[in-house]
């Protein structure tokens, strides 16, 4: 699974460096949009998009974004499994992509 993140972002780059820091994260191919060439952003997602949201692309090549990334990358992660599917669950998955909207709204500050 690939993760692409905001790494000019400092909220977004201490989340990520947390997440790389948990047991099962070399798993993971974390690509900070920022800094990677355009090819590394795969097909079907720019820069500027990219860079508006989280995305995680699954082994099948199949992009997410949003609430949906974060449930699949946890999902993946020992310690975070259980909040992974429940995020997949309405009406979590509601809840999920709302706090995370409000949360795009909020991050323009730090950003």
């Amino acid at each position: 699974m690939q993760v692409y993140y905001d790494g000019g972002c400092p909220v977004c780059s201490r989340e990520i460096s947390f997440y790389r820091s948990r047991p099962g994260a070399d798993a993971f191919d974390w690509v900070d949009v920022t800094s990677c060439a355009p090819e590394a952003l795969g097909f079907g997602l720019t820069r500027d998009e990219a860079l508006a949201r989280m995305h995680v692309r699954l082994a099948n090549g199949t992009l997410l974004s949003g609430a949906a990334a974060f449930g699949a990358m946890w999902r993946q992660m020992p310690g975070f499994k259980g909040l992974g599917w429940l995020l997949a669950m309405p009406p979590f998955e509601t809840l999920g992509n709302w706090t995370y909207n409000v949360w795009l709204v909020a991050r323009k500050i730090w950003r």
